[in-house]
């Protein structure tokens, strides 16, 4: 998962409105959003290399959601799979800050992530890769892609403003999904310097990201409702 939007507490009977694009390499093997056999009340798309999921919800109205961290250096072929993180906390029971502080120990076993974590009531954002390690959520709008919770990277700064114009509007779930198909790529005078080519940032810097091998693969909008559950709907594109 490579961008997600998200408006907290900002819709009394809706505590979360969330907005996301998986980004992945085609080749690697997905299923699509579904309740899963093996851990009966989440529901989400689930990695069938690794076996975790980049979002998912339950049917509590627990949430998790995921991203990686791009900082120019190679992903350690050891570490524990990033996905996990996502599963484990909805197949427990343990609350948003609870989680996280099991988490503190076992952290640097994987490569950089960040990880959002909550339910109706409360939300946090947890990274092994920034200097603010944890945050409890304030009502507002936020915007998360590679780097640390709303760093200004162009597409993050489109999609929040873009996000934030549909919430206004009480927009169908169309034109959410319409946001997230945007393709326009940001100017070479706006693209952060995250580590990797220049041609790269390039392809990296829309919202939805185009090209032969690696790119978005699925949209997703995920809704938690105040009256207890949630609605997750996944268009999968590739």
């Amino acid at each position: 998962m490579c961008l997600i939007v998200f408006a907290w507490k900002l819709i009394p009977q809706c505590p979360l409105v969330m907005a996301a694009n998986r980004d992945e390499f085609f080749e690697r093997p997905t299923q699509a959003a579904s309740w899963w056999e093996d851990a009966p009340d989440i529901y989400a798309g689930r990695d069938l290399q690794a076996g975790g999921t980049w979002l998912g919800t339950d049917k509590q109205g627990r949430f998790a959601a995921l991203t990686n961290i791009r900082n120019g250096q190679a992903a350690r072929t050891e570490a524990r799979s990033r996905g996990e993180l996502v599963a484990n906390y909805l197949r427990g029971d343990l609350e948003a800050r609870d989680y996280i502080q099991t988490l503190r120990e076992t952290a640097a076993d994987y490569n950089g992530f960040n990880l959002l974590v909550g339910d109706a009531t409360s939300a946090y954002w947890f990274s092994n890769d920034a200097d603010e390690e944890e945050r409890a959520l304030e009502p507002g709008i936020y915007g998360l892609s590679n780097g640390a919770l709303d760093t200004p990277w162009p597409k993050v700064l489109r999609a929040k403003a873009q996000f934030a114009s549909l919430l206004c509007q009480a927009a169908p779930d169309d034109a959410y999904f319409e946001m997230l198909a945007d393709t326009t790529r940001a100017s070479d005078s706006r693209l952060p310097d995250t580590g990797v080519s220049l041609e790269w940032e390039r392809l990296l810097s829309p919202i939805c990201i185009e090209s032969p091998a690696y790119g978005t693969r699925a949209s997703t909008l995920l809704r938690v409702h105040a009256s207890g559950g949630s609605q997750l709907v996944e268009k999968v594109i590739r």
